[in-house]
């Protein structure tokens, strides 16, 4: 089937990390320096684009009336697929007033620097059973997980002490204002932790939910406010956007267009975007705007993610006003899988659907099932990296965010989420397809080792607004005007 124009298609409808994203949003860039170069040097060992390019064609990304009115959907398909042809994103130049990005050794505190430690007195921040819209993704307890340490770590940085945050005061900062997560099903846990600790202080009468859609928002209705989730995780439109039916044997994207998603998220105050697992699944049909008879190109998944990255980034260079918009980008969100470094070399896990497949990995002692299933402790090693992420990619990333200045924030939580083998889900979720025999007679195989319990931590859980403006004295949250759309 060839890909159908949609005249009139109607818009529809880690998590551990979003109080880590709570003080950042309230007192804008903590810091802005995204350096993975030099937290991890080593050479590169990941995706490498399948056909070097010696020439390239520069496409301007975002244009209106670009793809004739076309709209990628699940049912989408490639009349012909053909090589890469070498084109880039060309986007705009962010402006002189974007500034540099502060490197995190002049703020006073590095708080993605440290170490966790047990805390049993202050977490967890809330329960489980009291959030009414927990998802049954990531609620790891009711799904019959009886060690509950993963509740208890709390993430120390180095150099300071970060105090408990205060939901009240969280929504007088978001007051008449839209706070949107965009991205993935690991941004999606992030909004759905988010919503769990705001929604505790707001009556039940005064507080609403929209139903499961492309766009679903939780309303505050005292406060004027709403904390939204918009499904799309490749960030460029394409056939995976339905947020249900996404699971599909090839992804098509068209690598010049966010307009799809932006007329969504573009009147938002505050957007944290996330994108990574869907890149590693391959290589990727590519549908570009000019073209109009359904001929596709194909490329590998870190070199599509590039274009569908400088698509992204020509949005928030050309439309962001950082006194106005406060934008976000949350780095790569570790796996634990099996994965032998000396035989397959890349921090490249197979991806089969939405789960990836098992690898040998250096970070399973001997004898150990080799992934997150039965784990209750988190890494201590300080420093640690392992296999489940990508360095090419976070540099690649790095990259794109550097000529965005300060436009964009980054949330580099990498890393403390290397630590926490023990913070998965693995069995302990509800699973949508009937699990085989043989799967349930080796949970290891079906263990999801992606996801993360909630209410757990892979982050700061007690950054307060007042630390954070502290740590960050030209804090500009307060000065954000709500959009007036």
């Amino acid at each position: 089937m060839s890909v159908t124009p949609r005249w009139s298609r109607k818009k529809s409808h880690f998590p551990l990390l979003a109080v880590l994203l709570l003080a950042f949003i309230t007192c804008s860039i903590l810091y802005n320096e995204f350096s993975i170069q030099q937290i991890h040097e080593s050479p590169d060992h990941g995706s490498t684009p399948t056909t070097p390019q010696t020439s390239f064609t520069y496409v301007k990304p975002n244009l209106p009336n670009g793809a004739s009115g076309m709209v990628l959907d699940r049912f989408s398909s490639c009349n012909s697929t053909r090589n890469y042809s070498g084109k880039k994103i060309q986007w705009a130049d962010p402006g002189t007033e974007s500034g540099r990005r502060r490197s995190a050794r002049q703020e006073s505190c590095d708080v993605f620097s440290g170490k966790w430690v047990f805390d049993n007195q202050s977490y967890p921040l809330y329960k489980e059973s009291d959030c009414p819209y927990m998802s049954d993704q990531l609620a790891c307890h009711k799904h019959g997980r009886s060690d509950l340490q993963y509740q208890y770590w709390r993430w120390q940085p180095h150099n300071c002490n970060l105090k408990r945050w205060n939901v009240t005061e969280m929504w007088e900062k978001l007051r008449g204002k839209r706070l949107m997560f965009v991205g993935d099903s690991l941004n999606r846990g992030q909004w759905i932790s988010m919503v769990c600790l705001l929604q505790s202080v707001i009556p039940a009468d005064k507080k609403s939910m929209t139903p499961n859609a492309q766009l679903t928002i939780f309303r505050a209705e005292e406060y004027n406010a709403t904390v939204e989730f918009l499904w799309a995780p490749l960030l460029v439109e394409s056939n995976s956007d339905d947020p249900v039916n996404h699971r599909l044997s090839e992804r098509i994207i068209r690598p010049d267009s966010v307009l799809k998603h932006s007329s969504q998220w573009e009147h938002a105050d505050i957007l944290i975007f996330n994108s990574y697992l869907w890149w590693r699944q391959g290589p990727v049909k590519l549908l570009w705007s000019s073209e109009e008879n359904g001929n596709c190109e194909e490329l590998d998944g870190l070199g599509a993610m590039e274009l569908a990255m400088g698509a992204w980034a020509d949005w928030v260079a050309s439309k962001v006003i950082p006194q106005k918009k406060r934008v976000f980008f949350v780095t790569t969100s570790p796996t634990h899988f099996w994965k032998h470094l000396q035989e397959y070399g890349a921090p490249t896990p197979i991806v089969t659907n939405v789960y990836i497949a098992p690898r040998m990995s250096q970070e399973w002692e001997p004898g150990s099932e080799g992934n997150c299933y039965n784990q209750m402790r988190p890494i201590t090693s300080e420093g640690y990296w392992g296999s489940g992420s990508d360095l090419p990619t976070m540099r690649m990333v790095d990259k794109v965010l550097s000529g965005l200045g300060s436009k964009v924030s980054v949330i580099n939580i990498t890393q403390l989420s290397e630590y926490r083998k023990d913070g998965h889900p693995s069995i302990y979720r509800k699973f949508w397809e009937t699990l085989s025999p043989q799967q349930l007679a080796n949970p290891a195989s079906y263990s999801d080792c992606i996801h993360w319990c909630l209410p757990g931590g892979v982050v700061c859980n007690d950054i307060s607004i007042e630390e954070s403006v502290k740590l960050r004295r030209d804090s500009a949250m307060d000065d954000l005007q709500p959009d007036p759309h």
